[in-house]
């Protein structure tokens, strides 16, 4: 439990926006910040378990903060940090295609919100403990590495399709317009 508090002390001492946030509504209420950063902890978490709109509040959580870190590492000299985002956004981008096909059934259970935006918030922390990071090579590269040719292959014969049916219909539109022309 003592790590934990560490690990909490050491967040709220880390520079950011959240943390600055909460040294200025410490310096209006003159309420510790850490009991600031944990009531606020706590009455999300209710409202991710209780709360109507749990759903669009899994989403900005999963979302808005992850943007503005990622615009920020595209802005920032070090490559590391868009690597980092880079990982996130892949994970986010299989977890919400999976969570489309599931979404339907799984927002049924109880705690459905909660447990997603734990994952999310998973995904996105700080330092080795990265859940994207880990969930990229352990799962996601793993197989990449495994079917990317096919995939490729795949994706460029559709290409080709959609080319080829793409210059029919311009094709035949074209007829028709010059029929149509004609016509008059």
């Amino acid at each position: 439990m003592d790590g934990l508090r560490q690990r909490f002390e050491r967040l709220l001492e880390q520079r950011n926006l959240a943390t600055e946030t909460l040294e200025v509504l410490e310096a209006k209420t003159g309420v510790d910040k850490r009991y600031l950063a944990a009531g606020a902890a706590t009455l999300l978490s209710l409202y991710l378990l209780f709360g109507y709109g749990a759903s669009l509040l899994c989403n900005l959580i999963g979302f808005v903060y992850p943007a503005y870190a990622s615009i920020k590492a595209i802005e920032s000299p070090n490559k590391e940090d868009d690597t980092v985002w880079l990982t996130y956004w892949v994970v986010y981008s299989l977890f919400g295609l999976a969570e489309f096909f599931s979404d339907l059934l799984l927002s049924w259970f109880p705690f459905y919100y909660a447990g997603k935006c734990a994952f999310l918030l998973f995904c996105m922390i700080p330092g080795p403990w990265n859940g994207a990071h880990m969930l990229y090579h352990r799962i996601i590269r793993p197989l990449f590495l495994k079917h990317h040719e096919a995939v490729d292959s795949v994706v460029r014969d559709l290409s080709g399709r959609a080319l080829d049916a793409a210059a029919g219909i311009t094709r035949d539109a074209k007829v028709s317009v010059t029929q149509f022309q004609k016509d008059k």
